[in-house]
């Protein structure tokens, strides 16, 4: 029934994977094979040393013929399989390196959508009135700090023999006044011993011992 209505084959498809570890698996199994003809091949070859020519000898070597001919054999089949292997290796690493192509490309084709859709959001008009924006304020701001910074009582340009001239003026009129009020205050009581007495004291200082301890 399958036949007629051609039915599908539900078996799993072979893979580059599978089919080198087939092949693998073939080569191994002929490699038990050789070794095992070497073996024999071996032993026949050191009974033949140790005989004499003969009929004996004669069907030794016939069997040790037909050894080697199946050793070569062997070897042929393991040398295409091997090849083969080879072949396939070489093609599964070609798809791989496909696969890693087209996902790479696949990321770039993302990411260059991505970029797209966030620098189409951006205006460099916008921006640039920004930092246009940003440097007046910055400017505002340093000449904010400069006004702030003034000085009010101190004049911007001032002249430096002016004012060694008022400086000298005020000593010489300070050391007037101290002259003037030297003069005038000899053998007078200072003002501060003049002053009321303190609650502390019992009786106020006589006028005479005041004299005298000013003078």
């Amino acid at each position: 029934m399958n036949r007629l209505f051609g039915a599908k084959n539900s078996a799993p498809k072979p893979t580059l994977s599978s089919a080198i570890s087939n092949t693998e698996s073939h080569v191994d199994s002929l490699d038990v094979k050789l070794a095992k003809l070497n073996a024999e091949l071996s032993t026949y070859q050191s009974r033949m040393s140790k005989m004499r020519d003969g009929p004996g000898k004669s069907a030794l070597r016939q069997k040790a013929l037909k050894i080697l001919q199946r050793r070569k054999m062997y070897e042929s089949q393991r040398d295409q399989l091997q090849q083969q292997s080879w072949n396939m290796e070489q093609a599964s690493m070609m798809t791989d390196n496909l696969k890693n192509v087209m996902t790479t490309v696949d990321a770039m084709k993302s990411t260059n959508k991505t970029l797209k859709q966030q620098y189409g959001k951006i205006d460099i008009d916008k921006i640039e009135r920004m930092q246009d924006e940003m440097q007046d304020l910055m400017e505002i701001g340093n000449e904010i700090q400069e006004s702030m910074g003034r000085s009010y009582d101190v004049p911007e340009d001032v002249d430096e023999a002016e004012l060694d001239a008022e400086l000298e003026a005020l000593g010489e009129e300070a050391e007037f006044e101290a002259g003037v009020g030297m003069g005038s205050g000899i053998g007078e009581t200072p003002g501060f011993m003049l002053d009321e007495v303190p609650n502390f004291v019992d009786e106020p200082p006589e006028m005479g011992k005041v004299k005298e301890a000013a003078g």
